[in-house]
């Protein structure tokens, strides 16, 4: 007979579209009730998209700010949705760059170390091309767990 261990985590990292309210709504709830019953550390993070910033906005530091700021606040929401739920140690951060997976493999990864990556589906906002891609590339190339929630 074979006895099975309960998979530990330490650290969650969920990963918000700011523009897909419906399935990161719903990961967000799944990540924070994990991350409450298992009274674990939840990062929260999201990433400035490339095709969220057209070239006079990258010629303006203001205006990279704003989009930053804007982000953040976002997030710092959703920070303090998790906290009222009952999720502790929650922290907030937002990253940029190139291709969002790659974003979130390359900076948040390396950055808060989570044992666990939890995503929304992408199923109701197709800016990435094809629906449900960003949480596709993260399942195939992340290095740790991914669950995926529709």
């Amino acid at each position: 007979m074979t006895v099975f261990e309960p998979l530990v985590f330490n650290r969650i990292l969920l990963t918000i579209d700011e523009d897909d309210s419906a399935s990161t709504k719903r990961a967000f709830r799944y990540a924070v009730t994990l991350a409450q019953s298992a009274n674990v550390e939840l990062g929260i993070c999201s990433v400035i998209e490339n095709h969220d910033i057209n070239i006079y906005d990258s010629m303006m530091p203001a205006k990279l700010d704003e989009k930053r700021e804007q982000l953040q606040t976002v997030v710092d929401g959703y920070v303090s949705q998790a906290q009222v739920a009952g999720a502790k140690n929650v922290t907030g951060f937002i990253a940029e760059g190139g291709d969002v997976d790659d974003v979130i493999l390359e900076q948040a990864l390396p950055n808060f170390h989570p044992d666990l990556i939890v995503c929304g589906a992408d199923t109701e906002f197709t800016a990435h091309r094809v629906a449900g891609a960003v949480s596709l590339r993260l399942a195939k190339k992340a290095p740790i767990s991914v669950i995926v929630v529709r």
